[in-house]
């Protein structure tokens, strides 16, 4: 090589250098910018939304994917300013694309069960929600772009991936305003019927939790070993479910005491024979 082309080189490497740790330095302030300022552009696009009365799934999912998009966009444009060819960058993309898809199947299907719930609208944020397959059950705090998150009535977290959750049976108990409340008990053999079915009833009648223009009903629900199993029906508001069962439960118990309906133990008959050696 030529030696004045070699000390052209060397000459010219403290000035490349510098030249290109400016670029970086300017791209690294940009990238810290920017990055902030589409944190706050999802923040400004969230308060619009919550103003505009769009439902808390939407917005949970529609920020946090736009939040995702515009991250990637300003990777992309930083990487163009170095001089990445953007067609090669393309391409190199679509394979990467391609082989993170095969690798990420499960992911993907979380995202398209994620688009899937914000479009079909089972459940929505504040929804009590139990999913069929695994039993998981919970009030919905969050949907975001693969999971949601639910938070079950002893303050556990739960965890469903989006795609299980769009392909199962999920019930809502929240998206009516009532729920029909059952409660069922053994008394003895040798109650009088009739008292019982009153007695069910006059408690549904008095508990002001009770829907009094809906069908309350006492009923003899069917026979066991050691009891006859009755049956009260009624609807309550679906607000603290739980609590109103329990208040139900006591009601029904200081009622059967002060009419002297007993709720029996299990029973057995047992016969001894007398050996006759």
């Amino acid at each position: 090589m030529d030696e004045g082309l070699l000390q052209r080189i060397l000459n010219d490497i403290p000035e490349k250098a510098l030249r290109f740790g400016l670029r970086l330095l300017i791209a690294l302030v940009i990238l810290v910018v920017v990055w902030k300022l589409i944190g706050l552009l999802v923040k400004l696009v969230r308060k619009a939304l919550a103003k505009a009365g769009v439902d808390q799934g939407v917005i949970q999912f529609g920020c946090a994917f736009l939040n995702v998009i515009c991250k990637m966009l300003l990777v992309f444009m930083i990487a163009m300013g170095f001089g990445v060819d953007t067609a090669g960058a393309i391409a190199l993309l679509g394979g990467a694309g391609v082989t993170i898809g095969l690798a990420v199947q499960g992911s993907l299907s979380n995202l398209a069960g994620g688009i899937m719930i914000l479009l079909v609208k089972p459940f929505r944020i504040g929804d009590y929600i139990r999913e069929d397959t695994k039993g998981h059950e919970g009030t919905v705090k969050e949907i975001s772009l693969f999971t949601t998150r639910l938070v079950t009535y002893d303050n556990k977290i739960v965890v469903l991936p989006n795609g299980s959750l769009a392909n199962t049976s999920v019930t809502n108990f929240t998206g009516v305003t009532k729920r029909m409340l059952e409660i069922k008990i053994g008394v003895a053999y040798d109650t009088d019927i009739a008292l019982c079915k009153e007695t069910l009833f006059n408690v549904a009648k008095e508990n002001p939790s009770v829907y009094q223009d809906e069908e309350i009903l006492a009923f003899l629900d069917s026979f066991e070993d050691s009891a006859m199993l009755m049956g009260l029906r009624c609807f309550v508001p679906v607000t603290d479910f739980k609590k109103r069962l329990w208040d139900m439960n006591e009601r029904v118990k200081a009622a059967f005491d002060e009419a002297g309906i007993v709720i029996p133990f299990p029973q057995r008959d047992v016969h001894l024979i007398q050996s006759q050696l």
